[in-house]
């Protein structure tokens, strides 16, 4: 049962990817990322997309028929694609009935609140994903992150993951890991190396 409210820690995880996709050049748009399928402009792609789905879901629509991954962004618009759906998913989610209202998630149908909480989590993760590929840019809330190993804790509480879940077994996280490090781990990730 979600008992935070998981709007305001959305907010702060919209605004933290946000600042960091700013950052993004068009020649680092071809580089790894520790989400091993996906290069830096495939990431992108999803956190937009993704963004799309759960803002149609907040506005009542059927998210599942939004593709989560974003087509035709130009090299440098990624910024603004990302700043267009980030707009819509925080008014989607404005009203407080939304969070206890059921809808449509690819893991079931659920209240609002748990919805959102999931997309938390996900937002949270490949925002990590992408500072690792960028080279941690930029400092990252720690406070998003806690609340996303939580949640990523409860639903996924097993750290052997089969086939159908969409994140690796877990895996131990780094000595002195912070927020953000230890749900990359639990989520199966590894840090890229840096020089």
């Amino acid at each position: 049962m979600e008992t935070i409210d998981p709007r305001p820690l959305y907010a702060r995880a919209t605004e933290q990817a946000a600042a960091l996709i700013a950052t993004v050049r068009p020649e680092q748009l071809a580089g790894p990322t520790p989400c091993a399928e996906f290069d830096v402009r495939t990431l992108l792609s999803h956190v937009v997309g993704g963004t799309l789905r759960i803002a149609v879901v907040g506005e009542g629509g059927d998210g599942l028929a939004v593709r989560p991954f974003a087509d035709g962004v130009a090299d440098d618009g990624w910024s603004d694609a990302y700043e267009e759906v980030r707009e819509r998913v925080l008014a989607a989610w404005a009203s407080d009935a939304r969070l206890a209202e059921p809808v449509k998630v690819p893991w079931g149908e659920v209240p609002g609140g748990q919805a959102l909480a999931g997309y938390v989590m996900e937002l949270v993760t490949h925002t990590w994903d992408l500072a690792e590929a960028l080279g941690r840019p930029t400092e990252l809330d720690p406070e998003p992150a806690e609340f996303a190993l939580a949640v990523a804790r409860r639903v996924l509480p097993e750290p052997e993951r089969d086939a159908d879940t969409p994140f690796d077994t877990a895996r131990p996280a780094p000595e002195g890991a912070d927020a953000h490090g230890r749900l990359a781990a639990w989520l199966g990730r590894s840090p890229l190396p840096h020089d």
